[in-house]
């Protein structure tokens, strides 16, 4: 009986299944930028809704426009992309071959 509760608590605790966050990182002109997640525009698919994170800090979520290369904030501030900015990443990288 004390071998059948061992062999049953290392089953039971074995099915347990951890989340699994993947997320993609890059080197990107001196900065890692990861993306936490990103969803493709169902209507304009050249827009991504992405959360990035650089250096290790979290943005917040953002469209990226990778037609007029701008970056919108939740607040509807319209910012361009910037000479190496993670937006370049985020279209460059999706972009099709």
């Amino acid at each position: 009986m004390k071998y059948f509760a061992l062999i049953l608590l290392l089953i039971v605790s074995n099915c347990y299944i951890f989340p699994a966050y993947a997320s993609v990182c890059r080197n990107y002109e001196g900065h890692q930028i990861c993306i936490l997640s990103i969803n493709r525009s169902a209507k304009n698919y050249w827009e991504y809704r992405a959360v990035l994170s650089v250096d290790g800090e979290k943005r917040p979520l953002e469209v990226y426009d990778c037609r007029q290369k701008v970056r919108i904030q939740l607040d509807g501030t319209v910012v361009p992309f910037e000479n190496h900015d993670p937006g370049q990443l985020v279209c460059s990288f999706f972009k099709k071959s």
